[in-house]
């Protein structure tokens, strides 16, 4: 049994963590979610991880949210006659729809969607903008620039546009595909590149049917501005840091991580910090001292988890990635600073009676010597609103419905438990106080939280609360039908 922590581990699976035995060392170490990347690797590898995955949390037997990051439109320039061309500040530089192999004056950029939405004066960005170009004049099918950071421009480089809204759906055919395939694989959560706008996540979420929760990626300057459309329209939010750094200046990426996360954490919905968090590590046993301060800042910050990609994915060090955030981690949230900067964070909300019912949970878990909060739900609802806010005592969310315990792994505090289906609110109690005992979070000698909803099995029926002895002797003594 893993000693509780509240934030959590997201780790991506790769070449350098399919095997069984990497991926069992990876959950030892701290994973509770993994992340299969469809931009790399087929879908019969995928396959074989996530079918790992759950042979793992069989033998296990804790629920694991497994999410699949879709890939996003791809915009990369053409193939160079040389295959590689060096760019100067204040040359001139053509994009255009030629097929023709590109040179040091010009190169193809198969996207009319791109050239539709140019204006004079936009910039493109090219290879994580390492190139910078300003567009001087344009048209449908082609745009003069001139460079303003100068270096070597080579086939297949990805371009970014930062100050335009691209006409771009942000699902490609592959992206359809993909979608479709890890829905029928049974993930939990969907990671959606290339959001733009909440049409965006809309339209994933039709498709996903409800087969899982959609989560968008924030990576780009117009879906920071539509933030707040895009969040009401999205199960959870991942701060995508990596193309933000390379669409916006770095120095104002920091800020925005810090918006995001509170804003998420005030709508009640997990959100991910993501990118470069422990890089060093794919070469090193030992990250840097700015690598741990980050993971650390993000904890700070209130996420729900933080994110390892290539670190665990293609890294020689994976398990020791892990195993590194879990530790900085658990060294945060023994800080004192931390519970008082997560508290400050707080927001009053009660416009409903759940809000009223997890904001006394909470307060009871502070003022008096609860073990934790048990925490009944069928949609998964009732824990987001716990952990928002963010309880001194571990969450145990408890719910009949396999799918909606593995999704709840994603959010802060929760340990997953999966129930019978419970029929009165005595069993709930019993139920919830037999789980702590089991999971070794209370023994007879203490007390729980516990809050259901009664009509049972009913989404967003959260109404009632008890504290309860972890006794079971007691809860019949009192309580004898």
């Amino acid at each position: 049994m893993r000693r509780h922590r509240n934030v959590k581990i997201v780790a991506t699976l790769g070449p350098a963590s399919s095997t069984k035995e990497v991926i069992r060392s990876l959950f030892d170490a701290g994973a509770d979610v993994f992340r299969l990347n469809m931009s790399h690797g087929s879908h019969d590898d995928h396959r074989a991880r996530y079918d790992t995955i759950r042979e793992i949390e069989a033998e296990t037997g804790r629920p694991i949210a497994i999410l699949a990051d879709l890939q996003g439109p791809k915009l990369r320039v053409g193939q160079f006659l040389a295959g590689a061309h060096d760019l100067e500040e204040g040359d001139a530089f053509r994009f255009d729809l030629s097929p023709e192999p590109g040179d040091s004056h010009r190169v193809q950029l198969p996207h009319p969607e791109i050239f539709a939405a140019l204006i004079e004066g936009s910039e493109l960005l090219v290879n994580d903008g390492k190139i910078r170009l300003t567009v001087q004049r344009c048209g449908p099918d082609f745009a003069d620039c001139t460079v303003t950071v100068g270096g070597t421009i080579s086939d297949r480089k990805g371009v970014n546009v930062p100050d335009v809204v691209l006409p771009l759906a942000a699902l490609s055919e592959k992206d359809r595909a993909d979608l479709e395939f890890a829905c029928q694989l049974g993930v939990d959560w969907l990671a959606l590149s290339f959001v733009q706008r909440a049409e965006d996540v809309e339209e994933a979420k039709v498709l996903a049917q409800g087969r899982a929760a959609v989560l968008s990626k924030i990576e780009k300057p117009a879906a920071v501005r539509a933030f707040d459309e895009i969040l009401k329209a999205s199960d959870g939010i991942m701060v995508a840091r990596g193309d933000l750094g390379v669409e916006l200046p770095v120095h104002s990426v920091p800020p925005i991580q810090k918006r995001l996360v509170r804003l998420c954490r005030s709508a009640a919905k997990p959100v991910i910090v993501a990118t470069q968090m422990l890089e060093s590590m794919i070469d090193s046993p030992m990250p840097t001292r700015a690598e741990v301060s980050d993971v650390a800042n993000a904890i700070y910050e209130g996420a729900d988890a933080v994110m390892l990609s290539a670190e665990s994915a293609a890294g020689s060090y994976p398990v020791d990635a892990v195993r590194t955030m879990d530790n900085v981690a658990r060294s945060v949230e023994a800080d004192p600073n931390y519970r008082s900067i997560i508290e400050a964070a707080r927001k009053a909300s009660l416009s409903s009676v759940p809000d009223a019912i997890v904001t006394a949970a909470r307060e009871i878990a502070e003022t008096t010597d609860v073990a934790a909060i048990c925490a009944f739900t069928q949609s998964g609802k009732t824990v987001s609103l716990v952990a928002r806010e963010r309880p001194r005592v571990p969450i145990l969310a408890l719910s009949p419905i396999e799918a909606v315990t593995r999704r709840m792994v994603l959010t802060w505090g929760t340990h997953c438990v999966i129930t019978p289906r419970l029929s009165r609110f005595k069993e709930a109690v019993v139920n919830g106080t037999r789980a702590a005992r089991e999971y070794g979070f209370a023994d007879e000698s203490r007390k729980v939280v516990v809050m259901a909803g009664v009509p049972f099995n009913v989404p967003g029926t959260t109404n009632i609360l008890r504290i309860a002895p972890c006794d079971d002797r007691l809860i019949f003594a009192t309580d004898p039908e």
